[in-house]
């Protein structure tokens, strides 16, 4: 199918207000036009049940698509009781809500790397350097398929997605092990090594020193044959844009803006409502 336009949105993060605002001035037309969605769809803004309710029937007219990000797993994990409801996600009303289980069901079977068009790649974090976009795509069918397998399957997968430390990935690296680092790579990760290690204290933007060794991993120059269209790093304010790698989280959570990327030209329109950022612990 042929659209009008397709646009690459970054982290929704539950700001409703901005995400609705954002489609008027995209004057989107889901008859017409399709939207992607980096991920992150849910958590610290206003109104994440509504914001999930709405991209969810997006998608199913076949408007929209996603990917799933750190806090998407998160939700899916609190739904299933690996993990508890922090304190500073405002998602406590998805699961009083009376569709909880047809929303959470429907998010569980969303995939991790998506192809928005033959020039691109979408994750919601990145594809580290020591993988190629061919072998980042295998690992992302691993980990869905036990991300969308039977409840038994999942429940006994979620606790193991999480840990305070990074895995270092190497050839024989198999089991939940495997598939933390894979749920890490795509969903967590900002710093790395060359050789894929991760580091998860880095939080700040491109102008703050970094621990040594370490670089944004996009800053590991790696052929790619389609540029890799992220979010996750709402400090990037969206303002990296590399021939192989485009940010796409304005941090509207943060009180600056949604934003989105026009396939077929790169144009870059954001919102102009803004999200209230959430309180500091």
């Amino acid at each position: 199918m042929s659209f009008r336009h397709q646009y690459v949105i970054g982290d929704l993060q539950g700001c409703y207000a901005a995400y609705l605002q954002l489609l008027e001035t995209l004057d989107f037309d889901p008859a017409q036009d399709k939207l992607w969605f980096a991920g992150d769809l849910v958590a610290r803004g206003e109104d994440s049940l509504s914001t999930l309710r709405h991209v969810k029937a997006l998608c199913e007219q076949g408007a929209a698509a996603t990917v799933l990000g750190n806090h998407d797993i998160n939700l899916i994990a609190v739904w299933r009781g690996a993990t508890a409801l922090k304190k500073k996600d405002k998602t406590a009303p998805i699961f009083a809500a009376d569709d909880s289980d047809e929303l959470l069901e429907w998010l569980r079977h969303q995939p991790l790397l998506a192809y928005p068009d033959e020039q691109t790649v979408l994750v919601h974090a990145g594809i580290p350097p020591h993988w190629t976009i061919k072998a980042a795509a295998k690992y992302a069918q691993q980990l869905e398929a036990q991300l969308k397998g039977s409840l038994e399957q999942l429940d006994r997968l979620l606790p193991n997605l999480y840990s305070k430390t990074a895995d270092e990935w190497h050839a024989d690296i198999h089991g939940y092990t495997k598939m933390r680092a894979i749920a890490n790579y795509f969903t967590r990760m900002r710093l790395c090594k060359q050789d894929g290690t991760l580091e998860f204290d880095f939080s700040a933007g491109l102008d703050k020193p970094m621990p040594k060794d370490f670089l944004p991993w996009f800053e590991w120059q790696v052929p790619r044959a389609r540029k890799v269209l992220f979010g996750h790093w709402a400090a990037l304010k969206a303002e990296v844009d590399l021939p192989h790698a485009r940010a796409l989280d304005g941090g509207c959570v943060w009180g600056n803006y949604l934003f989105a990327y026009r396939l077929g030209d790169g144009k870059a329109i954001t919102s102009s409502a803004h999200c209230v950022p959430p309180e500091e612990e």
